[in-house]
């Protein structure tokens, strides 16, 4: 009896062992980092050596500055843009290949190639293509009669381009989540409405994007978050210029965090800001789509 006992015991153990190194790693590397972050926007450092308490001074700062609100303001505006062209494209390209009979696995392959590059390298790329005079998306512009846009000096158009370039990244992946849902409607449901009359758009609105509900919650979280997030290919396609006009949060944090005048604790407060704001609207899209489940 002690000897069935001790093995279920172990059986009950044994999946947290497997486990834990991970979540080890994962407290030392992000857990404890974070909390460490949380504590030291309430200090104010120059140096990273010595500390001044200061309160809640780096919120009441940064609150108070009209920079932040302005980088705050372009943050929205490439979040709003790049979830829902990121959900209606990755939408659009997924009911395609879903009706795709030959070529499928190619084309999701092509399709999701950008996500395993290297942003930095995305945006290394993008930069050169979009150059003014040399760049290979102007000469196609100029071919076609439109001339050189200044994609990286105009300051909408540079907010544009890398809309556009977040999109390109993640676009493959959205789109094999969107697949995967797809193909996991009952086929049934088709054929009966097939057989009572339905045309193919009909089809679409009735069956297909309401069943897929759930999936299009799990793209639009996703890329909320990475929207964000979203710092490194934007850092080496524009720099967050022109005058800034592509600086997010993220930069934001970066640059007092990492640039003269070097203020850790501001950064710090900007970083659990942009935490918040990410938790909010991730729970937010969570409950969301908890009520449209329950409809």
């Amino acid at each position: 009896m002690n000897a069935g006992k001790r093995l279920i015991n172990r059986r009950k153990v044994a999946p947290y062992l497997f486990v834990l190194p991970n979540m080890v790693i994962f407290g030392l590397f992000t857990i404890w980092p974070a909390i460490n972050g949380f504590n030291l926007s309430f200090y104010d450092s120059n140096n990273g050596r010595t500390f001044r308490p200061v309160g809640t001074g780096n919120y009441r700062r940064i609150l108070d500055s009209a920079e932040f609100w302005d980088v705050a303001r372009q943050t929205v505006l490439f979040v709003v843009a790049f979830v829902v062209v990121s959900t209606v494209l990755a939408t659009g390209l997924a009911l395609l290949l879903n009706s795709q009979r030959r070529g499928r696995g190619a084309l999701s392959a092509a399709y999701f190639l950008p996500i395993v590059v290297s942003p930095v390298v995305v945006g290394l790329v993008w930069n050169a293509a979009l150059q003014r005079q040399t760049g290979l998306v102007n000469q196609v512009t100029s071919a076609l009669g439109f001339g050189h846009p200044a994609w990286l000096v105009d300051p909408a158009l540079a907010l544009v381009s890398v809309i556009v370039v977040g999109v390109w990244i993640h676009l493959g992946f959205y789109t094999m989540i969107v697949l995967a849902g797809l193909q996991s409607i009952d086929g049934a449901l088709y054929e009966a409405a097939t057989i009572d009359g339905a045309s193919h758009w009909q089809l679409i609105r009735r069956i297909t994007l309401p069943l897929l509900r759930p999936t299009t919650m799990v793209v639009v979280t996703l890329a909320t978050i990475a929207g964000f997030q979203a710092f490194d290919f934007i850092y080496t396609l524009t720099g967050g210029g022109p005058v800034g006009a592509t600086t997010l949060i993220v930069q934001y944090v970066y640059t007092n965090g990492f640039h003269a005048p070097i203020s850790y604790g501001l950064a710090s407060a900007a970083a659990v800001i942009l935490f918040l704001v990410v938790f909010a609207v991730t729970f937010l899209n969570y409950l969301v789509g908890r009520r449209q489940e329950a409809m």
